[in-house]
Protein backbone atom coordinates (compact mmCIF):
# COMPACT_ATOMS: atom_id res chain seq x y z
CA UNK A 1 0.00 0.00 0.00
CA UNK A 2 1.59 2.97 -1.29
CA UNK A 3 1.86 5.62 1.63
CA UNK A 4 2.30 9.56 0.76
CA UNK A 5 3.26 12.88 2.68
CA UNK A 6 2.62 16.49 1.95
CA UNK A 7 5.54 18.99 2.13
CA UNK A 8 4.06 22.11 2.93
CA UNK A 9 6.31 25.15 1.82
CA UNK A 10 8.76 23.48 -0.39
CA UNK A 11 12.05 24.84 -0.94
CA UNK A 12 15.83 24.14 -0.47
CA UNK A 13 16.91 22.91 2.87
CA UNK A 14 14.52 21.57 5.76
CA UNK A 15 11.81 20.96 3.14
CA UNK A 16 13.86 19.05 0.13
CA UNK A 17 15.31 17.04 3.08
CA UNK A 18 12.61 15.78 4.50
CA UNK A 19 10.87 14.96 1.62
CA UNK A 20 14.06 12.86 0.49
CA UNK A 21 13.78 10.98 4.06
CA UNK A 22 10.19 9.89 3.81
CA UNK A 23 10.67 9.22 0.03
CA UNK A 24 14.10 6.96 0.58
CA UNK A 25 11.26 5.26 3.07
CA UNK A 26 8.59 4.77 0.22
CA UNK A 27 6.68 7.34 0.64
CA UNK A 28 5.22 9.25 -2.50
CA UNK A 29 5.63 13.04 -2.34
CA UNK A 30 3.14 15.50 -2.35
CA UNK A 31 5.20 19.42 -2.82
CA UNK A 32 3.07 22.12 -2.12
CA UNK A 33 4.57 25.51 -2.49
CA UNK A 34 3.42 28.80 -4.60
CA UNK A 35 6.54 28.56 -6.97
CA UNK A 36 5.90 26.35 -10.10
CA UNK A 37 9.53 26.55 -11.15
CA UNK A 38 10.79 25.50 -7.68
CA UNK A 39 8.34 22.77 -7.80
CA UNK A 40 9.24 21.44 -11.14
CA UNK A 41 13.26 21.63 -10.02
CA UNK A 42 11.79 19.46 -6.74
CA UNK A 43 9.96 16.87 -8.55
CA UNK A 44 13.06 16.46 -10.73
CA UNK A 45 15.31 16.25 -8.02
CA UNK A 46 13.06 13.82 -6.15
CA UNK A 47 12.54 11.73 -9.61
CA UNK A 48 16.22 11.11 -10.20
CA UNK A 49 16.50 9.32 -7.13
CA UNK A 50 13.65 7.29 -8.04
CA UNK A 51 11.27 9.08 -5.44
CA UNK A 52 7.79 9.57 -7.04
CA UNK A 53 6.90 13.21 -6.78
CA UNK A 54 4.24 15.51 -7.62
CA UNK A 55 4.08 19.61 -8.07
CA UNK A 56 1.03 21.25 -6.28
CA UNK A 57 0.68 25.00 -6.31
CA UNK A 58 -1.16 26.85 -3.41
CA UNK A 59 -0.46 30.19 -1.18
CA UNK A 60 -0.17 28.86 2.38
CA UNK A 61 -0.96 32.25 3.57
CA UNK A 62 -4.47 31.52 2.09
CA UNK A 63 -6.36 29.42 4.28
CA UNK A 64 -8.73 27.89 1.72
CA UNK A 65 -5.81 27.02 -0.62
CA UNK A 66 -4.52 25.26 2.04
CA UNK A 67 -7.69 23.04 2.34
CA UNK A 68 -8.13 22.84 -1.24
CA UNK A 69 -4.25 21.42 -1.97
CA UNK A 70 -5.09 18.44 0.29
CA UNK A 71 -8.21 17.25 -2.07
CA UNK A 72 -6.14 18.20 -5.22
CA UNK A 73 -3.15 15.75 -3.82
CA UNK A 74 -5.49 13.37 -2.29
CA UNK A 75 -7.25 13.27 -6.24
CA UNK A 76 -4.42 12.76 -7.86
CA UNK A 77 -2.00 10.24 -5.24
CA UNK A 78 -4.32 8.94 -3.04
CA UNK A 79 -4.93 9.03 0.94
CA UNK A 80 -2.95 11.24 2.64
CA UNK A 81 -0.91 9.45 5.44
CA UNK A 82 1.63 12.14 6.91
CA UNK A 83 1.98 16.19 6.37
CA UNK A 84 5.44 17.85 6.70
CA UNK A 85 4.82 21.56 7.60
CA UNK A 86 7.95 23.71 7.15
CA UNK A 87 6.02 26.86 5.76
CA UNK A 88 6.72 30.02 7.36
CA UNK A 89 6.68 33.98 6.50
CA UNK A 90 9.24 36.56 7.47
CA UNK A 91 6.94 39.36 6.99
CA UNK A 92 6.55 42.16 9.50
CA UNK A 93 9.64 42.07 10.42
CA UNK A 94 10.01 45.59 12.50
CA UNK A 95 6.13 45.37 14.36
CA UNK A 96 6.22 49.51 14.18
CA UNK A 97 6.60 49.31 10.57
CA UNK A 98 4.51 46.61 9.50
CA UNK A 99 0.85 46.67 8.37
CA UNK A 100 -1.61 44.05 10.33
CA UNK A 101 -2.18 42.42 7.07
CA UNK A 102 1.27 41.63 6.97
CA UNK A 103 1.61 40.30 10.06
CA UNK A 104 -2.01 38.61 9.54
CA UNK A 105 -0.67 36.70 6.82
CA UNK A 106 2.01 35.54 8.66
CA UNK A 107 0.24 34.02 11.70
CA UNK A 108 -2.04 32.54 8.90
CA UNK A 109 1.23 30.36 7.56
CA UNK A 110 1.64 29.67 10.76
CA UNK A 111 -1.68 28.63 12.27
CA UNK A 112 -4.78 29.08 10.54
CA UNK A 113 -3.74 27.56 7.01
CA UNK A 114 -1.74 25.08 9.20
CA UNK A 115 -4.58 23.92 10.56
CA UNK A 116 -6.70 24.16 7.32
CA UNK A 117 -4.36 21.52 6.09
CA UNK A 118 -4.77 19.09 9.36
CA UNK A 119 -8.23 19.14 9.00
CA UNK A 120 -8.55 18.62 5.34
CA UNK A 121 -6.17 15.36 5.72
CA UNK A 122 -7.95 14.17 9.32
CA UNK A 123 -10.39 11.60 7.50
CA UNK A 124 -7.33 10.00 5.88
CA UNK A 125 -4.94 10.65 8.74
CA UNK A 126 -7.28 9.10 11.42
CA UNK A 127 -7.96 6.14 9.31
CA UNK A 128 -4.08 5.14 8.23
CA UNK A 129 -2.76 6.28 11.74
CA UNK A 130 -0.58 8.98 10.55
CA UNK A 131 1.46 11.58 11.07
CA UNK A 132 1.52 15.91 11.50
CA UNK A 133 5.16 16.66 11.46
CA UNK A 134 5.67 20.70 12.13
CA UNK A 135 9.28 22.51 11.91
CA UNK A 136 9.05 25.52 14.02
CA UNK A 137 12.04 28.01 14.98
CA UNK A 138 13.78 29.43 18.47
CA UNK A 139 12.24 33.40 18.10
CA UNK A 140 8.89 31.04 19.43
CA UNK A 141 10.87 30.60 22.85
CA UNK A 142 9.69 33.06 25.80
CA UNK A 143 12.41 34.43 26.84
CA UNK A 144 13.66 37.67 27.29
CA UNK A 145 16.88 37.37 25.35
CA UNK A 146 15.23 36.02 22.62
CA UNK A 147 12.87 38.95 22.43
CA UNK A 148 15.63 41.21 21.87
CA UNK A 149 17.72 39.11 19.32
CA UNK A 150 14.44 38.89 17.16
CA UNK A 151 13.70 42.75 17.45
CA UNK A 152 17.50 43.22 17.09
CA UNK A 153 16.87 41.55 13.53
CA UNK A 154 13.75 42.27 12.69
CA UNK A 155 11.98 38.75 13.17
CA UNK A 156 9.49 40.35 15.06
CA UNK A 157 6.40 39.01 13.12
CA UNK A 158 8.01 35.28 13.24
CA UNK A 159 9.09 35.23 16.56
CA UNK A 160 4.95 35.96 17.26
CA UNK A 161 4.52 33.15 14.75
CA UNK A 162 6.05 30.55 16.09
CA UNK A 163 5.12 31.27 19.60
CA UNK A 164 1.14 30.50 17.90
CA UNK A 165 2.72 27.38 16.11
CA UNK A 166 4.16 26.03 18.80
CA UNK A 167 1.02 26.61 21.16
CA UNK A 168 -1.50 25.01 18.35
CA UNK A 169 0.84 21.88 17.49
CA UNK A 170 0.76 20.80 21.30
CA UNK A 171 -2.96 21.42 21.47
CA UNK A 172 -3.55 19.43 17.93
CA UNK A 173 -1.12 16.67 19.69
CA UNK A 174 -3.46 16.65 22.86
CA UNK A 175 -6.73 16.81 20.54
CA UNK A 176 -5.89 14.10 17.85
CA UNK A 177 -3.69 11.57 20.67
CA UNK A 178 -3.41 8.32 20.00
CA UNK A 179 -4.76 8.38 16.56
CA UNK A 180 -2.50 10.86 14.87
CA UNK A 181 0.51 11.48 16.03
CA UNK A 182 1.81 15.40 16.31
CA UNK A 183 5.53 16.20 16.62
CA UNK A 184 7.27 19.41 16.76
CA UNK A 185 11.15 20.17 15.60
CA UNK A 186 12.58 23.25 17.10
CA UNK A 187 15.65 24.45 15.30
CA UNK A 188 17.55 26.53 17.16
CA UNK A 189 20.37 28.14 14.81
CA UNK A 190 20.71 28.42 11.07
CA UNK A 191 20.36 25.52 8.87
CA UNK A 192 22.13 25.43 5.81
CA UNK A 193 20.94 26.15 2.04
CA UNK A 194 18.22 28.42 3.48
CA UNK A 195 17.60 31.98 2.68
CA UNK A 196 18.58 32.70 6.32
CA UNK A 197 22.45 31.05 5.60
CA UNK A 198 24.94 33.85 4.82
CA UNK A 199 27.31 31.53 4.68
CA UNK A 200 27.93 30.25 8.87
CA UNK A 201 24.67 27.98 9.26
CA UNK A 202 25.88 24.96 10.76
CA UNK A 203 23.22 22.60 11.03
CA UNK A 204 22.36 20.18 7.92
CA UNK A 205 18.97 19.97 6.37
CA UNK A 206 19.09 16.27 6.73
CA UNK A 207 19.40 15.91 10.32
CA UNK A 208 16.25 17.80 10.90
CA UNK A 209 14.88 15.65 8.52
CA UNK A 210 16.23 12.53 10.70
CA UNK A 211 14.16 14.27 13.87
CA UNK A 212 11.11 14.08 12.10
CA UNK A 213 11.59 11.05 10.93
CA UNK A 214 12.77 9.65 14.42
CA UNK A 215 9.32 11.23 15.75
CA UNK A 216 7.01 9.43 12.82
CA UNK A 217 8.54 6.35 13.70
CA UNK A 218 8.59 6.38 17.55
CA UNK A 219 5.16 8.42 18.04
CA UNK A 220 6.35 8.98 21.52
CA UNK A 221 8.06 12.62 22.43
CA UNK A 222 6.10 15.20 20.45
CA UNK A 223 8.64 17.71 20.83
CA UNK A 224 12.40 17.71 19.72
CA UNK A 225 14.78 20.34 19.43
CA UNK A 226 18.23 20.38 17.49
CA UNK A 227 21.01 23.41 17.40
Amino acid sequence: MNKTILVAGYGPGISNAVAERFGKAGFDVALIARSADRLAEGVGALESKRIRARAFTADLSDPGQARDVVGRARSEMGPIDAIAWVAYSSAAGDLLAASPAELDATLRIATTSLLATVQAALPDLRERKGSVLVTNGGYGLFDENIDAAAVRYDAAGLAIANAAKHKLVGLLAKKLAPEVFVGEVMVLGLVKGTAFDKGGATIEPAAVAERFWDLHEKRAATFAQIG
